[in-house]
């Protein structure tokens, strides 16, 4: 049995996405289409593989020259894009006595592929369509005995004689048809099937149930793929004590997500709960926010860090299932507690554990993992927080026509004190209480795809200048000197760069806030924002004054205006 796999499409449906990635090479559970669709042929018996190939053809090439698959895969380039008649006369060589499959490379189906070609060795017509009901795509007439009547505009109507059924992209065609495909032109196979039925010939119609069948021709239709497939896997390997009780049916539910474009959802399969993220398809070559996070996730995870089991992923849809950590955060656990001393106590538990996280994780962290930088270093810290501060707070949420050089030696400033004496570790660089889930008395880090090495100080100052909590200025007095006492039983300290570093990193930290509160209440229209920009006013005139106006009379002046 030899095959043809049609991958010569340009994926217009798909655009932008399909500008750089070719659709066959569009991932499912981390492994290309085209693969998988390898090997269900594979599996079916098949002896010689050709794929037809035209736009982004280099990548499909380079893919499968990449494999060491265990038969023959012929590539058949075409110059100009032929159709599907096309593409199958252009391998006439190729094809010996026996029927072959034709079968599109943009479907995900666990149609076993022995069963179409064994019903077409059982007849003796030149073409089987593999059928099914699917109402979205039901546009070919197939009469009551089984045999393809019409196609699309065709005037044929479901009736008690003839139904409606969708085309499954899977095939099984006789060498006999290649006498009736005109050469070296574009040639529809459906204009081919019309031929033969018009000559009262009989193309066959295999009618598959109970099976599962999507394409990808659309982002939603892709993504509802790589969902279909990957959601019971991880229920599986999250709950494996019932492997066979979770997973079968899913409810899938959006939950609120926060200041990134990212989508969450809650996922229930019977009691028990994952959580869904989102990232979007990949829109770049280079590493990326999903890359970082599944690389930084699983890292933190494998040391022994309180942050959630990444169970599955694919970074090129943006999908990743992991454990459902409750729906309490920090800020609402503060939010409900009235005494001072249980909200220092639950803030000492955190700076324990994020300060032992920064340490532990700061030794063999690999740089690769990040986006944006490798470290945090002066040029994030002008360009992502500074600057960021100017274009999207100054200048775009309050409307002030703010000249960003008329600052920058102050900024310098910051940058450079923010480092110079800092105590480097694991930075997780949004250590905010939402960020801190509270699950059975337990404290876990989520939204870690930031992380990189730097200022252990950056990440205690986001935690303790949070506008999202406002803890008052003399817990948060209390807490930073907590915060010493145990980093510096683990490292060697000086209090003076301690409390140094942490000022300027507080402060570098604020504009970031204030940035980001622009940015998301202005840009993106999550305009509930804008109830936190008052306290991170408050915070950053505090942090201002202890670091001495002197040092910085024109940002002082500028804020204290606001």
């Amino acid at each position: 049995m030899k095959a043809l796999i049609l991958a010569a499409g340009f994926g217009t449906r798909l655009l932008p996405h399909t500008e750089k990635i070719p659709k066959p090479l569009f991932t499912i559970q981390g492994r290309a289409l085209l693969d998988i669709t390898i090997h269900k042929l594979l599996d079916a018996g098949c002896s010689e593989i050709a794929v037809n190939t035209h736009h982004l053809h280099t990548k499909i090439e380079t893919f499968l020259n990449s494999r060491n698959y265990p038969i023959p895969v012929v590539i058949s380039h075409e110059q100009e894009i032929l159709g599907t008649g096309g593409a199958i006369k252009k391998l006439a060589s190729f094809w010996n006595e026996n029927p072959f499959i034709v079968i599109n490379s943009d479907i995900v189906t666990d149609i076993d592929l022995k069963k179409p070609y064994t019903f077409h060795l059982n007849h003796n017509f030149p073409v089987t369509l593999v059928m099914h009901d699917y109402p979205e795509f039901n546009n070919v007439s197939v009469s009551k005995d089984n045999f393809i009547t019409g196609f699309h505009n065709d005037e044929n109507e479901a009736s008690a004689d003839i139904q409606k059924l969708a085309f499954t992209g899977i095939q099984v065609i006789d060498p006999i048809i290649l006498d009736f495909i005109p050469g070296h032109i574009f040639y529809n196979s459906i204009d081919l099937y019309k031929e033969l039925i018009s000559r009262g010939m009989k193309v066959a119609a295999c009618i598959s149930e109970n099976h599962y069948w999507n394409d990808i021709g659309t982002v939603r239709r892709y993504q509802e793929a790589g969902f279909d497939k990957m959601a019971p896997e991880s229920f599986r390997k999250a709950f494996p004590d019932n492997a066979d009780g979770y997973g079968k049916k899913i409810n899938k539910v959006k939950i609120k997500g926060d200041g990134s474009d990212r989508n969450w959802y809650r996922l229930t399969s019977g009691h028990r709960s994952l959580i869904m993220a989102d990232h979007g398809i990949r829109s770049q070559d280079s590493t990326t926010e999903v890359d970082s996070f599944v690389s930084i996730g699983q890292y933190l995870h494998k040391k022994g860090m309180p942050v959630p089991e990444i169970y599955l992923y694919d970074t090129f849809s943006g999908l990743v299932f992991m454990d459902d950590l409750g729906r309490a955060d920090l800020q609402s656990v503060i939010t409900e507690t009235d005494h001072t001393d249980k909200i220092i106590s639950h803030y000492k538990s955190v700076l324990n554990l994020l300060i032992n996280f920064s340490v532990s994780c700061g030794e063999d962290f690999d740089g690769s993992w990040t986006y944006q930088t490798r470290r945090y270093d002066k040029n994030l810290i002008i360009e992502k927080e500074c600057r960021y501060f100017v274009d999207a707070f100054l200048n775009g949420f309050t409307g002030m026509d703010v000249a960003y050089k008329n600052f920058a030696d102050e900024f310098s400033i910051i940058a450079d004190n923010a480092l110079s004496s800092a105590t480097y570790g694991f930075m997780h660089r949004d250590m905010q209480s939402r960020n801190i889930m509270v699950l059975n008395n337990n404290y876990y880090f989520i939204d870690f795809q930031g992380g990189r090495i730097g200022p252990i100080q950056y990440d205690i100052a986001s935690l303790l200048i949070d506008p999202y909590v406002e803890l008052p200025l003399p817990v948060q007095d209390q807490l930073l000197h907590y915060s010493f006492e145990v980093l510096s039983s683990k490292v060697h300290i000086e209090s003076a760069d301690f409390f140094s570093s942490y000022r300027y990193c507080a402060m570098a930290r604020n504009l970031q806030i204030l940035g980001a509160f622009g940015y998301l209440s202005r840009i993106k229209g999550k305009t509930y924002f804008e109830n936190y920009i008052p306290a991170a006013l408050k915070s950053l005139k505090h942090i201002l004054n202890l670091a001495g106006k002197a040092k910085f009379p024109k940002l002082t002046s500028l804020i204290d205006k606001l």
